[in-house]
């Protein structure tokens, strides 16, 4: 069984930024780790990912709402950036 909890808050901004990591790993880190090795070369689009979510919801409709959080995340790191200026 992972950890769960409110992960963002153990990781500053800066490691949130992928300067600096936790001792502690996370059950989801093993999935990101393994993507990251399997396809981390590859290079994809959007529209390509987006579709791929669209997939997994609906093959996995309990996934939902952490799937459209991530969306929206992705879809305003932008503006968070903005609003520091």
């Amino acid at each position: 069984m992972g950890l769960t909890g409110d992960r963002g808050r153990e990781r500053t901004a800066q490691t949130r930024r992928g300067t600096a990591y936790s001792d502690r790993m996370y059950f989801t880190d093993r999935g990101i780790e393994e993507l990251e090795k399997r396809r981390g070369e590859e290079e994809v689009t959007f529209e390509w990912l987006a579709e791929q979510l669209r997939t997994f919801v609906d093959l996995n409709p309990d996934f939902e709402v952490p799937v459209e959080r991530l969306a929206t995340w992705l879809a305003r790191l932008d503006d968070e950036d903005e609003d520091d200026e």
